[in-house]
């Protein structure tokens, strides 16, 4: 048999793509590696299921680097605004948080995966799992199975295979090897989204699980006003994730534990008598820093001996020093994978025609915090376009 188009990889934008050309009347078989459907997605799903932005396109794409060009008529054509109207298509109610982040109201990912589950179902999709991909054996594609390998023939195949991050999940990278070798452009993996390790002294320990508030975190040109937790294996939290790209550089990397307050206003807190001065008691019921921040601080100056004229300036431009950031598969995504120059408008591998790529699989990045999810969304969107359009045309591999 053989089918309108086979997707590779049930995530978000798999699951995307064959929503929309399963939506046009086209036969759709959906093919996921692991033994359950979308489980990055539902993993994303159990601190809330932060679904986008609400914000203007001009401040959506600005999250996306060096890839908003790329990406930005898909995004023009699934925005914020779309995804929310997607989600309450699945029955989902919705809600605002005060930072802009959209969320269902249950914030969990499941009730919404299981609704979009049913509604591909009636479109005639149908999805098989523990169907994990090799590459193809002439034109047919071929798959490692519970019965032994399977061949799959399709008119058109979209690709999502995610990155090589979280390998449990099922985004394991392999795919590139056997991309490449079909002369197709793919760069390498990098972490995106990442915590930091750091190798803290034993002072540091009561303070593991404790998040540090109101800072601003700086590396190279980036910053990010986030918090960040102090764990046993370093640093890790929202506010340190978009950060990843000028960390990944080498960038140097600082905090302000006080931006709210200006330099020259943590001055004026210095004692009258600098002589008399003592540390301890001016971070703490001077400035009224918490433990956390005050630990934090302390550490990085360790065995040093800091001059009162010096410690504003430390507050306000705390070096973080000794952090490695975390390995490829600890990171939440990742940068690199197929080109912008291997693809067309529509997401099709110029190489191979009739093969669309989407998601996390392209070489673009972006910060948790909806950017993630409403790029793999726009992606998977352009990609099912793409294959309709191809289909349409009458086109043949």
């Amino acid at each position: 048999m053989e089918w309108d188009a086979v997707v590779i990889g049930a995530g978000p934008a798999g699951l995307m793509a064959a929503d929309v050309i399963s939506a046009a009347g086209r036969r759709v078989l959906v093919l996921e590696a692991k033994p359950s459907i979308a489980r990055k997605f539902l993993m994303a799903g159990k601190s809330g299921l932060n679904l986008t932005k609400d914000e203007p396109l001009c401040d959506l794409l600005s999250h996306f680097g060096t890839a908003q060009d790329w990406l930005a008529p898909m995004l023009r054509a699934f925005d914020a605004d779309a995804v929310q109207s997607w989600a309450r298509g699945l029955g989902q109610e919705l809600f605002t948080g005060s930072t802009g982040r959209v969320f269902p109201k249950v914030m969990k990912a499941s009730p919404l995966l299981r609704n979009w589950v049913v509604r591909l179902q009636r479109q005639g999709v149908e999805i098989r799992t523990r169907w994990y991909w090799n590459g193809w054996d002439g034109d047919a594609l071929r798959f490692s199975t519970p019965d032994g390998e399977q061949l799959i023939s399709a008119r058109a195949t979209v690709l999502a295979l995610g990155g090589a991050s979280w390998a449990r999940l099922g985004s394991d990278g392999a795919w590139a090897d056997i991309l490449r070798d079909r002369a197709v452009e793919c760069t390498e993996f990098a972490p995106a989204n990442a915590a930091l390790s750091l190798r803290w002294s034993d002072h540091m320990q009561p303070h593991f699980g404790a998040a540090l508030k109101s800072v601003r975190w700086h590396a190279g040109d980036l910053s990010s006003r986030g918090e960040a937790i102090l764990s046993a294996r370093g640093l890790e939290g929202g506010g340190l994730y978009s950060l990843t790209p000028a960390l990944r550089q080498g960038a140097t990397f600082h905090v302000d534990l006080m931006p709210d307050v200006t330099l020259d206003a943590v001055r004026a807190r210095l004692p009258k008598s600098l002589q008399k001065a003592r540390l301890s008691p001016w971070l703490k019921k001077t400035l009224r820093l918490p433990p956390a921040k005050v630990a934090l601080f302390n550490e990085m100056n360790a065995g040093q001996k800091l001059a009162p004229e010096d410690w504003p300036a430390l507050v306000k431009r705390l070096p973080i020093k000794g952090w490695d950031i975390r390995p490829l598969d600890e990171a939440i995504s990742t940068a690199g994978g197929v080109c912008q120059s291997a693809v067309t408008d529509d997401l099709m591998l110029a190489a191979l025609p009739g093969t669309f790529c989407a998601g996390e699989m392209l070489d673009w990045e972006a910060p948790t915090g909806g950017y993630l999810l409403t790029g793999c969304f726009a992606t998977g969107r352009c990609a099912g376009a793409g294959v309709l359009r191809y289909l349409s045309s009458g086109k043949t591999r």
